[in-house]
C-alpha cells in the first residue's frame, strides 16, 4: 500500500530569519518620553506578589529558563511598578538558560524548544544544570508554579521534596517552598503582600486533561480531589472553594489585587496547528483503504438493522476515502459500544475534532514498519492524540463556570480582571495589534504564543503585562498606560535563540 508523504513537518520554513534574535537584541531598549504624570491614588506596590502557574513563572518554548523568567510578565509588571514605590521583585531564578529540570542529577524535564529551521525541536547537546535538590532560597515575590491547578492553592506537601519522585510534590514548588509542608498560598500570605495577582489559576484545571486528548475525567461534580488524575478536569465548585479561599486570605491585610480569566483551548495552536484532514491520498490508496474498512462500514449498516445506532450515527461512524485530502481516523470512546458485535468505536474527524500538536509526528508513521498498518489511516488514533468535539465542549464548559466565579469573586473584592480569555480568542481570530506588530496565535510565526503551543513568547508576556495595567488602570483610578510607564514591544523578542 502507498501513501503520499503525511505531515512531515508543520510546515514553517520560510520565515525563520525574521524571527531569530541575538543576545544583543534582548536587550535593545526604546527611550520613552513621559508627557504624563504618573499618578497611582492609593495604591501601595512596596510589595507586589503574584501567585500562579505556568505564565506566572514564565514558561515559554516547553521550558522555565533565565531568559524566560526575565521576560516573565510579573516582572516586567514589577519594573512599571516600581515607578509608583514598587519594591524589590524576587524570582527563584533556574541555573541556566537550557530549561529542564533534574531531581538529585536524574533528568525529569527535557530542555526547552527551539526553532531548528522546520519546526520545533528540543535543544540538542545539552544537559540541564537546574537540580530541584539544590533549593533556592527566598522569600520570592514570584511564586508560579508550572502545572499548579486551583485546588494546589491549599495542598499540604506540595512543596514536599520527597514527593517529587513519587508524583505527589510538584519540582518547581519544592525548589522554593519555604517548608516540606507550606501550601502555595501560605507561602504567599506569610509575605504580606500589599498588591497580589493571581493569574491563570483554572487553565490547569482544564488544560492537562486537553492536553491528554481528553484521557481523563471531567469531575464537574466531584468535590473529592483526592480521586482525581492528574489529567481530570477540576469541579467547577472546587475551583471556587479554592480562589476564594486563596482571595480572601491575600485580601485580609487589605491588599489589592488583580485576577484573570480562563482562556478557551481552542485559541491555543497546542490544539489548532494539526488540520483534521491530515491525510493526502492517492486514487489507489484511498481504494485499498475503502476495501479495508469495507467490512466495519458494513458492520455498521447490520446494527443500525438491529435497532442499535440511528442512521445519524452510521453515517459518522462509516469510514470512506477519496483522492486527495482526508479525515484522520481515529477511536471516539462516546460513541455507541457496538463490542458486542465486534465493531470497535471508530470513524473519521470532523472539523470539531482538535488534534494535539504532537500528532504531527506521528500521524503516517508505520506500526512495526508495516506498510499497510499506518497511524492514523488504516489505524485509527488512540484517545491521546485527539480531543473531540465533546471533550472540548466539556474544557469549555467548565471554563465558563470558572470565569462566572472569577467574575464574581472580583466583583465581592473590588479586584481588577484581566480577560485572557477574551485576549487570546482576538488573537486566535482577528489577530491583536500590539505597538507596531500585528500578533496572533499562529505556531512559531504569530508572534503570540511560543513553541510549545501553550505558553507565550517574551512579547505575548509583554502584551500580557500590559493588560494589567489596564485593569489596574481601569479599577483603581492609576494611570500607568497614559503615563507611558508600560512594556513597549520592541524590547521583547518573539524566539529564543539556539545558543542563547
Amino acid at each position: 500500500m502507498k501513501i503520499l508523504s503525511i505531515y512531515k513537518s508543520i510546515g514553517v520554513v520560510a520565515l525563520a530569519a525574521t524571527l531569530l534574535v541575538s543576545c544583543s537584541e534582548l536587550e535593545f531598549d526604546i527611550p520613552v518620553e513621559q508627557e504624563v504624570a504618573l499618578t497611582t491614588g492609593s495604591l501601595d506596590f512596596s510589595n507586589y506578589v503574584a501567585v500562579g502557574a505556568s505564565f506566572t513563572a514564565g514558561v515559554s518554548d516547553n521550558g522555565l529558563f533565565i531568559a524566560s523568567q526575565t521576560n516573565s510578565w510579573p516582572n516586567t509588571l514589577a519594573s512599571q511598578f516600581s515607578a509608583a514605590g514598587g519594591g524589590d521583585f524576587n524570582q527563584p531564578y533556574v541555573a541556566d538558560n537550557y530549561g529542564g529540570l533534574l531531581y538529585g542529577g536524574t533528568l525529569i524535564y527535557p530542555p526547552r524548544l527551539y526553532f531548528n529551521g522546520s519546526g520545533p525541536a528540543v535543544l540538542p547537546d545539552v544537559t540541564p544544570t537546574t537540580d530541584v535538590t539544590n533549593v533556592a532560597v527566598g522569600p520570592f515575590n514570584n511564586l508560579g508554579v508550572p502545572g499548579a491547578k486551583s485546588y494546589h492553592l491549599l495542598a499540604p506537601g506540595y512543596g514536599d521534596l520527597a514527593g517529587v519522585p513519587l508524583g505527589t510534590a510538584n519540582p518547581y514548588f519544592a525548589r522554593m517552598a519555604s517548608s516540606s509542608s507550606v501550601t502555595l498560598l501560605e507561602e504567599a500570605v506569610s509575605q504580606n503582600p500589599t498588591f497580589f495577582t493571581l493569574s491563570e489559576m483554572g487553565g490547569n484545571d482544564v488544560l492537562s486533561y486537553s492536553t491528554s486528548g481528553g484521557s481523563g475525567v471531567d469531575q464537574t461534580g466531584n468535590p473529592d480531589v483526592t480521586t482525581y488524575s492528574s489529567v481530570d478536569i477540576t469541579d467547577p465548585g472546587v475551583f471556587t472553594a479554592s480562589v476564594t479561599a486563596a482571595v480572601a486570605a491575600l485580601t485580609a491585610n487589605g491588599a489589592k489585587g488583580c485576577l484573570t480569566t480562563v482562556p478557551y483551548v481552542t485559541s491555543l495552536p497546542f490544539f489548532t496547528t494539526v488540520p483534521y484532514n491530515a491525510v493526502p491520498l492517492d486514487a489507489a490508496t484511498a481504494g485499498s483503504l475503502n476495501t479495508a474498512f469495507a467490512e466495519y462500514n458494513g458492520g455498521l449498516q447490520l446494527a443500525g438493522s438491529f435497532g442499535l445506532i440511528t442512521s445519524e450515527e452510521i453515517a459518522a461512524r462509516t469510514i470512506v476515502f477519496a483522492a486527495g485530502a482526508n479525515a484522520v481516523t481515529l477511536e471516539d470512546e462516546d460513541l455507541t459500544d457496538l463490542s458486542s458485535l465486534g465493531l470497535p468505536n471508530y470513524r473519521q474527524a470532523t472539523p470539531d475534532d482538535l488534534l494535539v500538536l504532537p500528532s504531527s509526528s506521528f500521524i503516517g508513521t508505520l506500526v512495526d514498519n508495516n506498510p499497510t498498518l499506518i497511524n492514523g489511516v488504516s489505524v485509527p488514533l488512540s484517545d491521546q492524540w485527539v480531543l473531540t468535539g465533546t471533550e472540548t465542549q466539556a474544557c469549555i464548559t467548565a471554563a465558563d463556570a470558572y470565569n462566572l466565579s472569577v467574575d464574581a469573586i472580583c466583583d465581592q473584592y473590588d479586584l481588577a480582571k484581566v480577560d485572557l480569555r477574551t485576549i487570546l480568542e482576538e488573537a486566535s481570530q482577528t489577530g491583536i495589534m500590539y505597538d507596531d506588530f500585528m500578533m496572533n496565535t499562529d505556531l512559531v510565526f504569530g508572534g503570540l504564543v511560543s513553541l510549545d503551543g501553550v505558553h507565550f513568547t517574551a512579547r505575548g508576556y509583554a502584551l500580557m503585562a500590559n493588560a494589567f495595567l489596564e485593569a489596574i488602570d481601569a479599577k483603581y483610578g492609576s494611570n500607568f498606560i497614559e503615563a507611558g510607564q508600560r512594556a513597549y514591544a520592541n524590547n521583547f523578542p518573539v524566539s529564543y535563540p539556539q545558543n542563547l
